[in-house]
């Protein structure tokens, strides 16, 4: 891992995402990244706006990793709504956008948990709370639709559910063949943890009526709560005695 994603990643951990420079030094040590390497990263995230620091010895975390941190709490809570059938859509309407624009358009459309259908046209069953963006509120416009087709298939061709699925297994393997024990497991249980929390926000969120049989979602979340939990008591307690 970069010094960069180790200190990120760090922060992203916490709530509230700020921390002593002196911590993250030490934790960016498990990796082999030493003092002035993890300074030098911590001094370009705040340049590039990703971090803001008091001056005092505290970093937090700013811009778009703010609202990474965001995506991921929700991610790893796995709330849905209910769902009335109606799925929301998402048209864009405007045109002659620079790539720059359109590459940015369509991150936000798939960090708010939406799929393309086509060029130009996203959707999602209605049973989550859809923020846009400024920009995409103003070049799109929001249908609200009931598809005639069987919506599960649907579902499916818009997401890979069953690749999510399987992926998700193997991280419940990995996590009960690597439980936590001690410092030496700090360091491949910190990857492991990031595994974890970036797919989780690959989770679509369907609702129950569109998943497979055997959705794993709810179960990768219990146990990663259980594991982290773990993982977090022996990082706490490695921080103080080290």
């Amino acid at each position: 891992m970069t010094a960069r994603s180790v200190l990120a990643s760090t922060l992203l951990g916490v709530d509230p995402p700020e921390l002593p420079v002196a911590y993250l030094v030490h934790v960016a040590g498990l990796f082999g990244i030493n003092d002035n390497r993890a300074r030098v990263a911590l001094s370009r995230m705040v340049a590039s706006g990703e971090a803001s620091t008091d001056g005092a010895g505290r970093y937090r975390l700013a811009g778009r990793l703010l609202d990474r941190q965001g995506r991921q709490r929700a991610s790893r809570a796995g709330r849905t709504g209910q769902w009335s059938g109606e799925w929301r859509v998402v048209v864009v309407t405007t045109s002659g956008s620079s790539a720059e624009i359109r590459a940015k358009r369509r991150s936000a459309l798939a960090f708010a948990r939406l799929a393309e259908l086509r060029e130009g046209i996203w959707m999602r069953p209605d049973n989550l709370e859809v923020r846009l963006d400024h920009e995409v509120e103003r070049d799109s416009t929001v249908l609200m639709a009931r598809p005639e087709e069987d919506q599960a298939e649907l579902a499916s061709r818009l997401w890979d559910v069953e690749a999510w699925g399987g992926r998700s297994c193997r991280l419940m393997r990995r996590m009960a063949d690597q439980p936590p024990t001690g410092p030496s497991d700090l360091a491949p249980g910190f990857e492991l943890s990031a595994s974890v929390l970036r797919h989780l926000q690959a989770d679509p969120l369907l609702p129950v009526e569109l998943l497979p049989a055997g959705w794993p979602g709810g179960s990768l979340r219990e146990q990663y709560d259980d594991w982290d939990a773990r993982y977090r008591s022996i990082l706490e307690k490695w921080s103080r005695t080290t």
